[in-house]
């Protein structure tokens, strides 16, 4: 079983294979990157960098199947709240390991 689902995406491709491989390739190459620097902020303690990188992630993860909300409400929540560091290091690993592990599905099953 994958750990994504394109099934939303499909809808929105509606039938456009090409539409659907940039897509693709967009959320190969763009949330590595926002991944990396989610981490970067967290490590250096802007709850408001990693807020504006979280919710910016919101929807490509949602597009692509990832039951991440909640890990990603959290990341939104160490700004507006009183959430230690250490707290939300759990949810953004989550997130790190399951964008990995997508990224490298999507790559095979797609040849990119």
């Amino acid at each position: 079983m994958k750990s994504y689902n394109l099934d939303e995406l499909k809808i929105m491709a509606d039938g456009d294979e090409e539409f659907l491989q940039e897509m693709l390739k967009t959320f190969i190459e763009e949330l590595p990157e926002d991944i990396k620097a989610m981490n970067d902020a967290i490590e250096n303690g802007n709850a408001t960098l990693t807020y504006q990188i979280a919710h910016k992630m919101k929807p490509n993860l949602q597009i692509f199947g990832l039951d991440l909300s909640g890990n990603v409400k959290m990341l939104e929540q160490w700004s507006k709240s009183n959430l230690k560091q250490a707290e939300i290091l759990p949810y953004a690993k989550e997130i790190t390991e399951t964008v990995n592990v997508v990224c490298q599905e999507i790559k095979q099953d797609y040849n990119l």
